[in-house]
């Protein structure tokens, strides 16, 4: 190869676009190995450490019911492991749920003996895992938007376009390498929307159905059973995304006896035939979420819009946490009555109104300034630790405003006696009250943090609307 044709290659490469990057929910963590525990050591323990990907989607469990996909076959690999246990050494799950990308490495950290994440997971950056053999097999990436929108059918047609994409999306990679082909073509690349990593695929795909995000790229399997909960998605199956994957359950290169267990376990399991009748009872009216910046939504919140500024400025809140409880509770409609009590934008009681001092709720700025009040009380008196980061101090906050505080606080003791993180509500305290209370609490909070991060994506314009509005005063 001559020199030219050496330092043409480097000026294509670099025209090419940089490796999608997903936003991680902390630090990068610096890989340490931990020791390695086979079966032996496991049995002896009597503990098998169970490493699951954080969305609902694969390890969710409702007041006893399993309706994650790895659940199901989690607890069908415990009762194979214990049938064949000597006296004494029945062995108990202990579920550790981390961010999938964060999953491989705290395997080589010998923070757990198994990773089962219900997902396609790449393992070509971890150092000392091996994979069982295929969980799943012929796995696509599918392209889902919304019925009624633009349907795609050709690679092409996605250039310039947006994917939202949760972190550690197996569709990361393939992206580039789309990318990679677009610039070949000098078409505009793909740009990835890395969501908030309080947001799961199923959230994910549940926004793409509200129209809060237009596409993305999830697992076949995922894409189809979430598709029973959410019936107006749309999923473009012509656009071939990438070869098709595999799914794995991930151990230690040198825990040989565990994986020889789990690859004769999988050799018969088969998956229960109603696997997703809990799943499809639970979540049928739940995932629901439209968008709050559709048109006449946007047109109600801009008339409320300096009532909730002026109130959450003097609570020391952000103005959006109003707005996205208000759209939760009332639809931004001030005249907002409920049966049992409630009223009002922020649909807050005459009790909980006078324990912050308002006695009269009946008019807008009333009864905003005693939703702010009684959210800032709950925030002061509860949830003040500088432990907690700020976003996930406001979903306790809304946590406690719906089910009460003092309950959320039982559970996250409960959370941290279990070995989970008490100062995450996302993912973490959340499995508690799935447990305890059902799915209530965690969908109205999973709710109003949608409509957050909606408007927060908006909130220069939202914010520049406004100042418009005063100038032409």
């Amino acid at each position: 190869m001559t020199r030219l044709q050496v330092l043409l290659l480097l000026c294509l490469s670099m025209l090419l676009p940089l490796p999608a990057v997903a936003r991680l929910a902390g630090p990068v963590e610096a890989v340490q190995p931990g020791k390695v525990r086979d079966l032996e050591q496991i049995r002896s323990s009597r503990v098998l450490r169970v490493l699951v990907n954080q969305s609902r989607n694969s390890s969710g469990e409702v007041q006893g019911q399993s309706i994650g996909v790895e659940y199901h076959r989690l607890r069908a690999f415990e009762q194979y492991l214990n049938g064949r246990a000597r006296d004494g050494q029945e062995i108990s799950l202990k579920i550790i749920p981390k961010a999938k990308d964060q999953l491989l490495g705290a395997l080589q950290r010998g923070e757990g003996d198994l990773v089962a994440p219900g997902e396609l997971l790449d393992l070509q950056s971890a150092r000392g895992v091996t994979t069982s053999e295929p969980i799943v097999s012929n796995v696509p990436l599918l392209l889902v938007g919304i019925k009624g929108e633009r349907r795609y059918t050709r690679l092409e047609q996605l250039s310039g376009k947006t994917l939202a994409l949760p972190a550690g999306s197996a569709a990361g990679e393939a992206i580039n390498q789309i990318n990679q082909k677009l610039a070949l073509h000098k078409l505009p690349p793909v740009t990835i929307e890395w969501v908030d990593p309080s947001l799961a695929v199923e959230d994910v795909l549940e926004m793409v159905q509200g129209g809060i995000f237009h596409l993305t790229i999830v697992e076949q399997p995922i894409a189809e059973r979430w598709g029973k909960i959410l019936p107006k998605l749309r999923f473009d199956r012509q656009v071939v995304i990438s070869e098709p994957g595999e799914e794995f359950w991930f151990v230690r290169r040198d825990a040989s006896m565990l994986r020889a267990s789990i690859d004769r376990f999988l050799g018969g399991y088969k998956t229960p035939s109603d696997q997703d009748v809990a799943f499809l009872r639970i979540y049928r009216r739940l995932y629901q979420v439209r968008n709050p910046l559709a048109r006449a939504d946007r047109q109600r919140l801009e008339k409320v819009r300096t009532v909730l500024q002026k109130h959450a400025r003097e609570q020391g809140m952000d103005w959006l946490n109003l707005a996205a409880l208000a759209f939760k509770e009332s639809a931004l409609e001030p005249n907002a009555q409920s049966g049992s009590g409630p009223t009002g934008l922020m649909q807050i009681t005459p009790s909980a109104a006078q324990r912050v001092g308002v006695n009269n709720i009946q008019s807008l700025d009333s009864n905003v300034q005693a939703g702010a009040k009684y959210l800032a009380l709950i925030r002061r008196k509860f949830f003040a630790s500088p432990k907690l980061n700020e976003r996930e101090r406001m979903a306790f906050v809304l946590a406690g405003y719906n089910i009460g505080p003092e309950r959320v606080q039982a559970m996250r003791a409960e959370a941290r006696r279990r070995g989970l993180n008490p100062n995450q509500w996302f993912f973490q305290v959340e499995r508690v009250a799935l447990e305890q209370v059902g799915m209530g609490p965690v969908s109205y909070v999973n709710s109003v943090n949608k409509y957050y991060l909606a408007y927060d994506r908006e909130r220069e314009s939202l914010e520049a609307q406004g100042q418009n509005v005063v100038s032409r005063k």
